[in-house]
Parts: structure tokens; C-alpha cells; sequence
């Protein structure tokens, strides 16, 4: 790639790692299900004046806007709520990948290949080994299932995205950002109730601002403006591992600036999960370099 592509791909990288950071920022002062409605009304105004509606039905548009959006943030802005650590639901969030192989398999009908299911196996082996960090008190089981949760809806709303083509990524973002408001605002007033709305909107401050600014414009706008670029510019293949390292971004952030201290097995946990995420991407690839290099330059 350019380099002033490599640039905006260290930008996207970088702004999707602090995202985590920046939501528990955010929850330390709103509510989990008010911020998440926050986020979509900036995202969805005043996006839809100047991006044009992705020609796609309502029904696709609302169904990517309750799976990757509403499904997604509500699950994981609750698990972080309730205590999962930020640099872990960065990398748990990343079992996403592995939710859309199966669901693939199950819905479309494609083929689950080798490197998908040993990685799939070595990636759950990683999950078992961080949720017994949850055993020391450090991660409540609960986030780490909610953020599996979370993790299923982006997969889910991965294969409504996979039935929109070709469709724009950012008009889809966009105008699918027009669904989430009013289910979390009615969640809200249900479940965190009137007068905690009240009291976090009447004593927010510049923290609380800035989170709800950097979800909307920078995570999301920004984030996805750049991701439909690179992606348009250059092949699946090379765009798609870049998101290996938003969970190294997340997890490094979460230290420095929530002072997060994971134990030992959380971290051999992390590594697995990074591994099986690898072979998952790159296993015929690695595969056939092997092949390659064991036949030696003769092809003998």
C-alpha cells in the first residue's frame, strides 16, 4: 500500500484500539444504554444529510442497524459497565470473526475450511483461558459473556452486510445509525430510569463530551470512512488483518491509561486467541509458504 494509506490505516488502527478506553471514560459518567443512544444520534445527524441512502431495501438497512449497531453496543457498553476490562473486551470482541465463519456455514451455506476451524479451535481454547481470569474478581463473568454477546451481533449484522453487496459502507453506517436511537433511549428510560437520564445529561462533563464525540464521529465516522476506502483501494486480503492489532492498541491503552493489570493467564489467554485469529486468516497462506519452501528451489 502507499504510505499515506499505511498512514490512515495506522490512524483507523490507533482510533479503534482507544475505542474501548474511551467508552469506559464515557460510562463513568452516563449511563451504558443513554450513551449508546448519544452515540447513534450523532452518528445518524447530520450524516444522513450529506450521505446519500445506500440502495438497499429498509428492511436490510433496519436489520444492520439492530445486529452490528443496537445488538452490538448494547451488549458490549453493559459489559464494560459492569466490569469487563477494556483491554480484554478488545480482544474478545474479536471472536466476531469466528461467529461469521459459522454463521456462514449455517445461513449461506459456505464451506468452513481447515484454517477455519482450527483456528476456531485454538481461539476457544484462548476464551477459556481468559474467562478464568473471572475466577480472581478482576473480570466479572457476566461482562465476558455479555461481550461474547456483543460479539455475536456484529457477526450477525456482518451477514446482513455480506447481503447488501456492494452496497456503500458509509451510507449503510450511516443511515443503519438511524435505528439504534429510540430502542436504547426506551431501554434507557426502562431499565437506568428518568431521573438518572436527567441527572447525567445536567452533570456531564468535558468527559463525558469528549466520549460521546470520539464514539460518534471519530470510532464510527472517521473509522469507517477510512475502512470503506482501503478496502476499495486494495484486496480483502490485505485490509482485513489490520484489525489484528486494534486488540494489541486496546490492550496496551487500557494500561496506560486505566492502569488495567491483567494476570499471567489472561495474557497467555489473549496470545492463543491472537493465534487462532492468525491461522484463521493466514493458514493456507502460511501453509503453502511451507510447501513451498519444503520442496526447495528445484520443486523437487
Amino acid at each position: 500500500m502507499p504510505l499515506m494509506d499505511w498512514l490512515a490505516a495506522l490512524v483507523l488502527i490507533t482510533a479503534w484500539g482507544l475505542n474501548f478506553v474511551v467508552i469506559k471514560l464515557g460510562l463513568s459518567e452516563i449511563p451504558p444504554l443513554l450513551l449508546g443512544a448519544l452515540r447513534f444520534v450523532l452518528v445518524a445527524f447530520p450524516a444522513i444529510f450529506f450521505i446519500k441512502r445506500p440502495q438497499l431495501s429498509w428492511r436490510l438497512i433496519l436489520a444492520y442497524g439492530l445486529t452490528i449497531s443496537l445488538g452490538q453496543f448494547v451488549f458490549l457498553f453493559i459489559a464494560l459497565y459492569v466490569g469487563m476490562p477494556a483491554g480484554l473486551a478488545s480482544l474478545v470482541l474479536q471472536s466476531q470473526a469466528f461467529f461469521t465463519v459459522l454463521l456462514a456455514a449455517l445461513l449461506v451455506r459456505e464451506n468452513i475450511r481447515w484454517n477455519n476451524a482450527l483456528g476456531l479451535a485454538v481461539a476457544v481454547l484462548g476464551l477459556v483461558l481468559i474467562e478464568r481470569g473471572a475466577e480472581s474478581g478482576d473480570m466479572p463473568l457476566l461482562g465476558f459473556l455479555l461481550t461474547l454477546m456483543a460479539a455475536f451481533c456484529w457477526a450477525m449484522g456482518n451477514m446482513v452486510a455480506k447481503k447488501a453487496g456492494k452496497a456503500d459502507v458509509l451510507g449503510l453506517v450511516a443511515w443503519g445509525a438511524l435505528v439504534p436511537p429510540i430502542p436504547f433511549f426506551a431501554l434507557s428510560l426502562v431499565f437506568e430510569g428518568p431521573e438518572a437520564i436527567r441527572h447525567s445529561l445536567a452533570h456531564v462533563s468535558g468527559v463525558g463530551i469528549f466520549a460521546v464525540l470520539y464514539l460518534s464521529f471519530v470510532a464510527t465516522i472517521v473509522g469507517y470512512v477510512i475502512w470503506g476506502r482501503l478496502l476499495a483501494r486494495h484486496p480483502a486480503s490485505k485490509v482485513a488483518p489490520l484489525s489484528l492489532l486494534v486488540p494489541l492498541v486496546g490492550l496496551i491503552s487500557a494500561s496506560v491509561f486505566l492502569n488495567e493489570r491483567l494476570r499471567a493467564i489472561q495474557w497467555l489467554g489473549g496470545a492463543v486467541v491472537m493465534l487462532g485469529l492468525i491461522v484463521n486468516i493466514f493458514g493456507p497462506r502460511i501453509l503453502g509458504g511451507l510447501a513451498r519452501r519444503g520442496r526447495g528451489p528445484s520443486g523437487t
